[in-house]
């Protein structure tokens, strides 16, 4: 049996509907179910759910054989992972963003930043050579320059309507995401044949 972590909510809903589709599911698991692990009628498979900032912990620390995370969060957190396949669902990007007057290379001490993800927000700035303060938020990043607590924000977008909403603009893509495979090293090796097998499917 292999077992896969999947992140909560709508990535989960697409990656299972996916599975279903190349024949790895015979059933979706309860969409009002409260359960954190599915099993396949035959046995095959079994899905974990648990949050998107902790699928590469569960495959890295082996406790899953592989799974199906943002490749922001593969970025940021820069685990030794297999990253065979791009799923191309869940796209999204991770920006730069602030008020529409804001400018980047304004003459100041350093730039405050407030995000959920310090180290790619780091090696962004470094790249321009721009000094930062990074302050890690877990939620509401968009209130952040609203409060005065930061100059601007590098979260992820989608549509954007959340900026807009709060009266900021997106000044730059960092990143481009989209939903990876990840497997665990000696799981690519323990069980390749059932991981190859997964990883073409998925290819085609």
């Amino acid at each position: 049996m292999l077992t896969l972590a999947l992140p909560k909510g709508r990535l989960a809903e697409e990656s299972a509907r996916i599975l279903k589709d190349k024949g790895w599911l015979d059933s979706l698991p309860p969409s009002d179910s409260k359960e954190l692990t599915f099993v396949s009628k035959d046995k095959r498979l079994r899905l974990l759910f648990v949050r998107s900032q902790d699928v590469c912990t569960y495959v890295e620390e082996c406790s899953a054989d592989a799974g199906i995370v943002g490749w922001d969060i593969i970025k940021e957190g820069k685990y030794d992972l297999i990253s065979p396949v791009d799923l191309k669902i869940g796209e999204c990007r991770l920006s730069l963003a602030s008020f529409p007057d804001f400018d980047l290379y304004a003459k100041r001490s350093k730039v405050r930043v407030a995000t959920k993800y310090p180290e790619l927000t780091k090696e962004y700035f470094f790249s321009k050579g721009i000094s930062c303060e990074v302050i890690k938020l877990y939620g509401s990043i968009e209130l952040a320059p609203i409060v005065g607590l930061s100059d601007c924000i590098v979260d992820l977008v989608s549509t954007g309507g959340t900026l807009k909403a709060n009266g900021l603009k997106e000044i730059e893509s960092i990143l481009f995401s989209t939903a990876r495979l990840v497997c665990n090293r000696s799981s690519f090796y323990a069980k390749q044949d059932e991981l190859r097998s997964l990883i073409e499917s998925l290819e085609n």
